[in-house]
């Protein structure tokens, strides 16, 4: 069963574990969809993902119970009104403690490489406020904030922003650093809602991330 960090009568959110696709890849393998009969939870119809998270990142990712829901809270995120904090590793140590990054970004495509975003100047706007939290092993670890969801915004923040790319990014990195995966976790979520109280979920730091020397820092704290 995977782990439910809250749940009421119109969300759910669960800690998704790193591998899990939310949608079913092409070449096949496990999905969400796999998972939806379990969390239905005595409810008739199975939730909806409101939002995605890459097959790799773990945490925090919002479902909605009814349609009803699931379109004010899509409207949420799309108005900028939820508060998203993720944790990343980089590869390789920030000479600078914080800051905030702000790029265009476009998706591309090539037989070669298959497709991925840049930072273009007639993209769409991304920006994402980050902090350095701790460095080990000649890795560090880093809170990031973004402002906008743009696909794989971090991920480019990361590379084109930072100079550095996320431990084990096949993509924008070189996918080495034996993490296993690209290490980026949804920490915490926060979802306003009018009348009631806001969903707030707080996902611990992974396994594989503590493997790397990494202790989970309180949100207040970083």
């Amino acid at each position: 069963m995977i782990p439910i960090l809250f749940e009421d009568g119109e969300a759910l959110v669960i800690n998704k574990p790193a591998g899990l696709s939310i949608d079913r890849p092409r070449k096949g393998g496990p999905a969400l969809e796999d998972h939806y009969e379990a969390l239905k939870l005595g409810f008739q119809r199975p939730p909806a993902a409101v939002h995605r998270l890459d097959t790799d990142t773990s945490g925090c990712l919002l479902l909605a119970r009814n349609p009803k829901a699931l379109k004010r809270f899509a409207k949420a995120f799309e108005d900028r009104q939820v508060i998203k904090r993720y944790l990343g590793v980089v590869a390789g140590e920030l000479e600078e403690a914080e800051g905030t990054i702000e790029l265009a970004l476009s998706k591309i495509s090539s037989a070669e490489k298959g497709w991925r975003m840049i930072a273009a100047r007639k993209g769409k706007p991304s920006v994402t406020h980050w902090r350095r939290i701790d460095v080990q092993g000649g890795n560090t670890l880093v809170e990031f904030r973004p402002e906008t969801g743009r696909t794989h915004q971090i991920r480019v923040h990361a590379e084109a922003g930072l100079g550095k790319a996320l431990l084990g990014d096949p993509v924008y990195g070189d996918g080495s650093g034996g993490a296993g995966r690209t290490m980026l976790h949804a920490a915490g979520l926060t979802v306003p809602r009018e009348g009631k109280d806001p969903i707030i979920a707080i996902a611990p730091m992974p396994a594989d991330f503590i493997k790397l020397g990494f202790s989970d820092p309180a949100p207040e704290d970083g």
